[in-house]
Parts: structure tokens; C-alpha cells; sequence
């Protein structure tokens, strides 16, 4: 754009914000991501290990493939595979666990549907399907693993002595307290004999190398689906330190607490740590993340005429707090004076501390927090604001998340909502529903963490 010729309509704009969004999601795309990191040339089998870097790769000539896929872009990611991996290569049938929303068939691959964002059964039941197909792995063949965001709660394979509802029960009060989710994997991986390299383990002596879609800030491996296939550097310790800092641990099981304390004084096995013998024969390739789709969004702002600025590629902390902060912050920039369409662009995972029995996630919290700060601070301009989640979903409903803009707090009110009391019942969903807020993507089949977007416009 070389010359602005005068604010277009809000819609205009939401529609912008939609665009620039769905653009984050199709560098997330893990169909793409795999193909770009895998190939076959004659008797060798080639994975980079680097995207960007086409000369670090690894090569092998591995007798037979074992296929585990889990998260929910284990679909379109096993897809890929089986479109470059000769048939006869496959060791018998590969396991793809998803969540319900993304199940598809694929050929030789058996599909299961998992719950999440909390554990059920038939989780129970994929997990010790994976466990199962890794524990079979021999020598000179590989153990191909697919991993992508949900792969905590989508293969829950409890330690002995602890119950799936027990384990539930725990994940449940964390994500009800506002734990992040580095705490809440790190008592999932001292609850489980997948998690915290635990299916590095098992595979042994068979090589693996994991495909990685990181749905976690900072891409730390040993925090994604709770890092099955990589080193962990938490304790029990740290497990225990977790629950009692969240307020939760005189409520979760006995068993729980029993488990972790025989942990903490050394009476059980750690989880395998930096340099133990599960991982010399493993490696690892980081095909997508959320710091990808930042570009991307960043790339597709710019691209329909605004002038892009990165406020954050590590957004945390509590939805609210951070919604205010970001108001006030766009608040500034345009009383500094902006002449042309500015985008603020963020890219990360944010936290909800329930306090009230309303219905909505973090990015539709984000968006009528931001609704209301917007309101409270005198925020000017023609502005659209959208926090979503890449993977479709936002918390325990089908919205993908909220788009608001300056007339969403006064379509609120008329139908009778009070935004402010809204948020205090965490009745993100309600609210946003009212004002015709909420938008919807279904589900994209990947997942890297949240996004959000800030368009404004000048007021003339």
C-alpha cells in the first residue's frame, strides 16, 4: 500500500483479521511440514534434522519402519509418511491418535479417537497400543514417531498403582488452577510410563526419530505431548513443588500424592534423564511451531497493507491481565500517532484461573477482556482484535476463539449481557456468542499454541 486513503468498515477489517489468521494456520500445516523433512532415496531412508538446513540430515537403511502417530495432527502428519515410506518398508499396521474432531481413515494406519483436553479410555487403550508397537521394535529397524500438540492427554498411560480417573482427577485441578502447561506436563510425565522419555525407553535397541510439532512457547521438546521421546530435566520434586504451588495438592488422590513422595525420596525410578541409554540410538527434527506461524502472520499483515509489529512471540501469564496490558499498550501507540494500518501481532499460550461456572477458553477470555479494557481505557481508532487457537478449538467448546471490535461491549449490553460480570463467571463463550463475536474455524487438524491479532486503523 503505498498511500492511505481512509479507514475501511470494521467488517473490512475482521475480515483482514481472518485472513491474516488462517494464514498462521497454513504454516502450521504438518502434512506439508513432514513432507518437507522426509524422503526416500533408493535403499536409504533420509530425515532432516534441520527444515532450514537441507545439509544436516539423517540416513538410514533401516529393514523395517514402525509407525506411532499421536496429537492431533497425527492424521495429515501419518498421511504424509505413508505417501513416501514403500509399503513393504511398513512394519504391519501404524497407529494414528488423534483427537474425536480430527479422526480420518487412512490407509494401513489404525485411527483411534482420544479425549481431550482431559484423558479417557480409549486413550488408555491407544497408549498401550503405542507402548505395544514400540516395545516390538528390533534392532536396524526405526521407530518413526509423530508428534504434535494433545498428545499429553490424548495417550495416558498411568504408572502402576494409579487409576486413568485418578490421573484425570489430577490434570483436571490443574487446569482448573492456572498451572502452565510446563507445570502441568511435568506432573504428567512423573504419572506416566509413556511420557518424559519414556517411549525413548521402550524402544530400545531399534532406532527412533521423532517428527515434532511444537505447540509449546520456547519449543522446549521435553514439554511437548510431555516429551515421550526426549530427556527430562523435572523431578519429582518439582512434580510435588507444582501441585502444592497451585493450591491443589491436598486435593488430588492419595495415590497421587503417595506416588510422588516415594518418587521425591528416591524409592521409584526417575524419568530418564540427559545422556541415559534410551537415546543413543534416537534423534529428532522440529518440523512446525508456533514461531513459524508468527512469521507467517507477520508475512500476511504486511501483505494486505499494514505495517506489522511483533508485541509478542512468547505471550503469557493470565488471559485478563494480558488482554489489559495490550490495550493499554496499542492505547500509546496510537497516541503517538500512527498514519497508515498497524497490525500488533502476538503468537503464544496463555492461562485461565477458573473462578466462576461459565463456559469459554483462553482466547475468548483474551478477546472479551480485551472488549472491556478497550471500553474501560478509551481505546480510539478502528480496531479489530482476534485471539484464537491454531488447533480450531479453544477450551471446551467449538469456537476457535473471539473477534471484537469498539461495538462488541454495546451489542453485548443490548442483549442483555454484562461483559464485565461475564468475565468475572469466566462466561467467555456466552458473551462473545451475544455480540456475535465468537468465530469459527472447525477443526485444522494441527496445532501451535494461540495467535493473536490487532488491526488499527487511523481515524480519518
Amino acid at each position: 500500500m503505498s498511500s492511505y486513503t481512509g479507514s475501511p468498515s470494521i467488517n473490512a477489517i475482521r475480515e483482514d483479521a481472518l485472513r491474516i489468521f488462517q494464514a498462521g494456520i497454513g504454516a502450521a500445516d504438518p502434512y506439508e511440514a513432514v513432507k518437507r523433512c522426509l524422503s526416500v532415496h533408493g535403499h536409504h531412508i533420509e530425515i532432516l534434522l534441520n527444515p532450514n538446513d537441507p545439509d544436516q540430515k539423517r540416513l538410514g537403511r533401516w529393514s523395517k519402519i514402525h509407525l506411532i502417530a499421536f496429537g492431533k495432527a497425527a492424521c495429515a502428519m501419518a498421511r504424509a509418511v505413508l505417501e513416501i515410506i514403500p509399503v513393504h518398508l511398513l512394519a504391519d499396521t501404524g497407529i494414528a491418535v488423534t483427537n474425536y474432531e480430527n479422526e480420518s481413515v487412512i490407509g494401513n494406519i489404525e485411527v483411534i479417537g482420544a479425549g481431550h483436553p482431559l484423558p479417557d479410555e480409549a486413550g488408555l487403550k491407544a497408549a498401550i497400543k503405542c507402548a505395544d508397537i514400540a516395545l516390538s521394535a528390533q534392532k536396524d529397524e526405526l521407530v518413526l514417531v509423530l508428534i504434535s500438540g494433545g498428545g499429553s492427554a490424548l495417550i495416558p498411560y498411568p504408572i502402576d498403582g494409579l487409576t486413568l480417573q485418578e490421573k484425570i482427577i489430577t490434570t483436571n485441578l490443574l487446569l482448573a488452577s492456572g498451572a502452565t502447561i510446563n507445570q502441568i506436563n511435568c506432573v504428567r510425565k512423573h504419572l506416566s510410563r509413556i511420557k518424559g522419555g519414556g517411549l525413548a525407553g521402550m524402544t530400545q535397541p531399534a532406532a527412533l526419530h521423532a517428527l515434532i510439532l511444537s505447540d509449546v512457547l520456547g519449543d522446549d521438546l521435553s514439554a511437548i505431548a510431555s516429551g515421550p521421546t526426549v530427556p527430562d530435566k523435572t523431578t519429582y520434586a518439582d512434580a510435588v513443588e507444582v501441585l502444592k504451588s497451585k493450591g491443589v495438592w491436598s486435593r488430588v488422590p492419595a495415590n497421587v500424592q503417595y506416588y510422588l513422595e516415594q518418587g521425591k525420596l528416591g524409592i521409584v525410578p526417575e524419568t530418564p534423564k540427559p545422556g541415559a541409554k534410551a537415546f543413543n540410538n534416537s534423534a529428532h527434527t522440529l518440523i512446525g511451531s508456533n514461531a513459524l506461524s508468527v512469521k507467517a502472520i507477520t508475512k500476511a499483515a504486511k501483505h494486505h497493507g499494514y505495517e506489522a509489529k511483533l508485541y509478542s512471540d512468547n505471550l503469557s501469564g493470565e488471559a485478563r491481565e494480558e488482554a489489559e496490558k495490550l490495550v493499554i499498550y496499542a492505547k500509546t501507540h496510537i497516541e503517538n500517532g500512527i498514519i497508515k494500518p498497524v497490525a500488533l501481532l502476538a503468537g503464544g499460550e496463555t492461562t485461565v484461573t477458573l473462578k466462576g461456572n461459565g463456559q469459554g477458553g483462553r482466547n475468548q477470555e483474551f478477546a472479551l477482556a480485551f472488549a472491556c479494557a478497550a471500553q474501560k481505557h478509551g481505546l480510539t481508532g478502528n480496531w479489530v482484535f482476534l485471539s484464537g487457537g491454531t488447533d480450531g478449538r479453544d477450551g471446551p467448546t467449538d469456537a476457535a476463539g473471539g473477534i471484537v471490535g469498539p461495538a462488541t461491549i454495546q451489542r453485548m449490553t443490548k442483549a442483555g449481557i454484562n461483559p464485565i460480570e461475564a468475565l468475572k463467571d469466566n462466561d467467555s463463550y456466552a458473551a462473545l456468542k451475544s455480540s456475535k463475536d465468537l468465530f469459527f474455524t472447525g477443526p485444522t487438524g494441527t496445532n501451535v499454541a494461540d495467535l493473536q491479532i490487532l488491526l488499527i486503523h487511523p481515524n480519518f
